[in-house]
């Protein structure tokens, strides 16, 4: 039998001392790891070794991203319509300049023609000869504005008469102006003899001698001062003898003073001119003087 009182002690085994030592050594590892990644961390080595963290990306609210975009794409949008805006308002300037120069080209072109046709009409007087087709130039023109000047005009190339063919006249009527006719009546003879003691008493007796008188007018008829000379012959003792040359000089002056004004009115018309279709003038003359501020043009006068 054994003796049950004092237990018997056994050594322990190889398997709990292989443990306990493979325990250390872990607990070691694990120190020594601990150490040396908070060594590495301490020195900034960690922060090139790992990857940077990225944020999350923050859950978005309801309704904020389609308000963003929308309001992107309203901005877009509106800055597309004030590009397209300020663009067409660009072409839309340039388009009005390029029609007013147009205009302006056009008006221009046709106070030209007018004023050639004027210059054309004034040849032909002068020449003596008929105006042909520059009488419808000159009515298609110039009718409306000046209407009495073209008939003026129009009437006299129907019977012209020169400047050239006056002075031979005159010259030719010199003699019977130089005395009294015979059919001079009471009234002309105290006319002319009026006249004669006028330029008397002026302290020029010779230059109203009849022959003083005729060397003027056959002067100012060269001149074109066709008034004066007709005023002159007028005086004359024998003025009588010349009336159907004061007739044709009284023509030609007032056909003379018909084409002074179709010029000017091709230059300075304002709006009754006419281009060849017919059409109204309407573009201002660059030659028209303006109106100082605060006085009233023509068009408002005639209204």
């Amino acid at each position: 039998m054994q003796d049950l009182s004092t237990p018997s002690l056994s050594p322990p085994s190889k398997r709990s001392r292989s443990g306990g030592i493979t325990l250390s050594v872990a607990l070691v590892a694990f120190l020594l790891g601990a150490a040396l990644v908070t060594w590495i961390a301490s020195r900034g080595y960690l922060a090139q070794v790992l990857p940077a963290s990225q944020p999350a990306p923050a859950a978005p609210t309801s309704g904020a991203p389609q308000g963003g975009a929308t309001a992107s794409r309203t901005s877009s949008a509106m800055d597309a319509i004030n590009t397209v805006e300020g663009r067409l308002a660009l072409i839309e300037d340039r388009m009005s300049r390029v029609d007013f120069q147009s205009r302006a080209a056009s008006g221009n072109a046709a106070r030209a023609e007018s004023l050639l046709i004027a210059f054309a009409a004034r040849r032909q007087i002068d020449r003596g000869v008929a105006l042909g087709t520059v009488a419808d130039q000159l009515r298609l023109h110039f009718a409306q504005a000046q209407p009495r000047a073209v008939q003026t005009v129009i009437d006299f190339a129907q019977r012209p008469v020169t400047v050239d063919e006056l002075s031979a006249r005159l010259e030719a009527l010199s003699g019977g102006l130089a005395t009294n006719g015979a059919n001079t009546s009471l009234w002309d003879r105290a006319r002319h003899q009026l006249g004669s003691l006028f330029v008397v008493r002026s302290g020029t007796a010779e230059l109203g001698t009849p022959s003083a008188r005729i060397a003027r007018a056959r002067l100012m008829l060269g001149s074109g001062r066709i008034d004066q000379a007709i005023a002159e012959v007028e005086r004359l003792p024998g003025a009588n003898v010349a009336d159907n040359w004061i007739a044709d000089a009284r023509r030609y002056g007032a056909v003379q003073q018909a084409l002074d004004l179709l010029e000017t009115t091709a230059m300075l018309e304002p709006n009754r001119l006419t281009d060849d279709s017919g059409q109204a003038v309407t573009q201002a003359s660059p030659l028209a003087p303006t109106a100082p501020a605060g006085e009233p043009t023509e068009d408002a006068v005639a209204e």
